[in-house]
């Protein structure tokens, strides 16, 4: 029997304890220390396969008109439609409407961007403030207040050319809505978004230039 075995087990190689340890360490190892820097560039349709969600797919520019449109609707409902009958000035009012907006902003819009964003930073062009910083969070409910007062404004142009069309003065043609109003928002919204890269596009050229020239 011991012959048999001896034939049988001849001119295979003998993995040793030794090897079989220093092969799964250098597995842990590797794995262990792996990064963006030195892993090994992967095709986006072998991530593709790997990547779980439904079948019918959107743009990125339709994902995140749906989310603005949607939180700054939501906004409105729950705040301006919620609170309207407590609180009475209509001042007050647009200025705790203006800080829920920029909150929502920038713990639930920003973070949802965040979220379903492909890459780190992909869809930092969809924020104004894209950086996770006490300042950003100050700096967006400044920004949800100037938005704010570009609708209201908007509505109001509205509201005048709308009155003179029909000769009434004491109704309000238009009045203000979560999906209109989100709708309203999220495209002042995108005008200074635009408006930011291309100002940045113009830095961008001049330090090059300036370089360049130097």
């Amino acid at each position: 029997m011991a012959s048999r075995r001896e034939k049988r087990d001849f001119g295979a190689p003998r993995e040793t304890a030794a090897d079989y340890y220093r092969l799964h360490t250098d597995a842990v190892d590797a794995l262990v220390g792996a990064d963006e820097d030195n892993s090994p560039p992967v095709p986006e349709e072998e991530l593709r396969k790997y990547r779980s969600g439904p079948r019918l797919r959107f743009a990125d520019w339709a994902k995140a008109l749906l989310v603005k449109i949607w939180f700054a609707g939501s906004v409105c409902f729950f705040i301006f439609w919620g609170l309207s009958a407590y609180i009475t000035a209509q001042l007050d009012l647009l200025l705790v409407f203006g800080v829920a907006l920029g909150i929502v902003t920038d713990l639930l819009t920003n973070n949802v961007f965040r979220f379903y964003a492909k890459t780190p930073g992909a869809n930092d062009r969809w924020m104004m403030f894209p950086k996770r910083r006490y300042a950003a969070f100050l700096g967006n409910i400044v920004y949800a207040c100037w938005l704010l007062a570009c609708v209201a404004g908007l509505y109001r142009l509205i509201n005048l050319a709308l009155l003179a069309a029909s000769g009434a003065q004491d109704a309000v043609p238009l009045g203000v809505e979560p999906i209109l109003f989100g709708v309203f928002y999220t495209l002042f919204d995108l005008l200074f978004l635009a408006m930011k890269r291309l100002a940045g596009r113009i830095v961008s050229d001049a330090r090059e230039r300036a370089r360049s020239s130097n």
